[in-house]
């Protein structure tokens, strides 16, 4: 192939120019490599990351201190990624079918990633985490992310991503969209998936930025190929509005705590009254109860309701097993809620209802102790 051509499938072509069915995966990631977005190798016809070597298959084994990726190996995916050219032919000559991803964090990338999948549509109030939907808005046809981003960008009086042709957008196989763009600082903007207990924009709508990776352009699947659309090929900055939403809705760090997450002190008698420590009920609830805890950070867009229900949940399996009472594990998770949300005492009653009577139906056996 030659050299001016290895970008075929990324560049406005002449008209009448022949091309090749979709350029070669090496070339795909050296592309990326010159707009300085670091690549790693996928596992062949799929979009996740390809294997790591058997000892980082080791049970136990994690990323971290791990010598593979500065040795030059692609273990440990995004963590790996590379823009040195000489690593990228050795890896894709040693796997030529790989596909290719790109580590949006070191890229500055920050990508919307909109899904399409057949899915129950959920609350209202579940469409947009912060965001009130009146009950005016009729929500007929919502099927999907791009609706929920459409609805999204409609509330904010801004354009909609999903048709903004001055950026960077590629069609998935499953019919979704990821939009492009630059991340707008150097600040570490963060990534989500989903729109469950962590940090999410909205209901099908992702993003993908520091700590993921998003499948390159070009890059031939078994579910398909993702496609670019349009003539665009460059990612254009993070619209303003875009920003100050993934600010909302906490895709930038918080600001790191003085020290580990304590329940509130009620909360501490409860436990302790229930032969707790750190051990036993309290360690399985303290990470659910923290999570619960650090919506005080944000009035807003921190997926409270949901991660009090996880918590609820969690007790009322405890309860059933009998590691706790039931009027213990409602002190914890009221006075937990109270903190985090003062003033909404009967919105946080009424998740914790419900969260512990679906708990109850599925006791938490501990293994104790002797």
């Amino acid at each position: 192939m030659a050299p001016e051509l290895r970008v075929r499938g990324f560049s406005a072509v002449r008209p009448g120019t022949v091309l090749p069915a979709a350029p070669r995966s090496v070339d795909i990631a050296r592309w990326c490599a010159e707009q300085g977005w670091p690549v790693h190798p996928l596992a062949f016809g799929r979009k996740t990351p390809a294997g790591n070597c058997g000892g980082c298959r080791a049970p136990g084994h994690t990323h971290s201190g791990c010598t593979c990726p500065a040795e030059g190996r692609w273990c440990h995916g995004f963590r790996a990624a590379t823009c040195d050219a000489e690593r990228i032919l050795r890896w894709w000559r040693k796997a030529p079918e790989a596909g290719v991803g790109v580590s949006c964090g070191p890229a500055g990338l920050v990508v919307i990633d909109i899904d399409a999948h057949g899915q129950s549509l959920p609350d209202r109030d579940c469409l947009l985490p912060g965001i009130p939907v009146p009950p005016q808005v009729d929500l007929t046809g919502l099927a999907n992310g791009y609706h929920t981003l459409a609805l999204l960008a409609a509330l904010r009086g801004a354009p909609d991503p999903a048709d903004d042709e001055d950026t960077l957008r590629v069609r998935t196989p499953s019919g979704g969209l990821h939009v492009w763009y630059r991340a707008p600082d150097a600040r570490s903007w963060q990534s989500s998936a989903g729109s469950g207990g962590g940090r999410a924009l909205g209901w099908q709508v992702d993003v993908r930025a520091h700590g993921g990776y998003i499948v390159a352009p070009g890059t031939w699947t078994r579910a398909g190929t993702y496609r670019a659309l349009g003539a665009c090929r460059k990612p254009a900055v993070l619209p303003a509005w875009l920003a100050e939403e993934l600010k909302r809705t906490g895709h930038l760090p918080r600001k790191s705590q003085a020290g580990p997450w304590q329940p509130p002190p009620r909360a501490r008698q409860a436990v302790a009254a229930a032969g707790g420590g750190g051990q036993g009920p309290l360690g399985i609830l303290v990470p659910v109860l923290a999570e619960v805890a650090a919506c005080a950070a944000q009035s807003q867009g921190t997926g409270f309701s949901e991660k009090l229900n996880r918590a609820s949940y969690t007790a009322g399996g405890l309860v059933t097993a009998g590691f706790l009472t039931h009027q213990q594990a409602e002190q914890i998770l009221q006075d937990t809620a109270a903190a985090a949300r003062p003033g909404q005492d009967r919105k946080a009653a009424g998740i914790i209802r419900s969260g512990m009577s679906a708990g109850a139906r599925r006791p938490l056996y501990l293994r104790r102790e002797g």
